[in-house]
């Protein structure tokens, strides 16, 4: 889990509604954060949407460059950036 004094959380914006902005560069641990208004534990690996659900995604290229997603618990809207750029090489 990441430690919570390794997040950067940034009041931004989407739209009109209001969002945390949590940059994934500056977390440590296995991807798993807390959701900034409650605290419920957000985890990549949570597949089912019980905890939060994805809102919005941007790719540049093949890369994923950002993704918004809403706390199911408090209603809160995070914006995660700073995701791992990896090089598919072709053999």
């Amino acid at each position: 889990m990441s430690e919570k004094s390794s997040q950067s959380w940034v009041d931004g914006k989407v739209g009109q509604t209001p969002v945390c902005e949590l940059d994934l560069t500056r977390t440590r641990g296995d991807g798993d954060f807390s959701c900034p208004n409650c605290g419920v534990t957000i985890s990549p690996e949570d597949e089912t949407e019980n905890v939060y659900c994805i809102l919005d995604v941007k790719v540049k290229g093949q890369a994923l460059e950002e993704l918004v997603i809403q706390c199911n618990k408090c209603a809160s809207r995070i914006r995660l950036v700073g995701f791992p750029i990896y090089e598919s090489h072709n053999l």
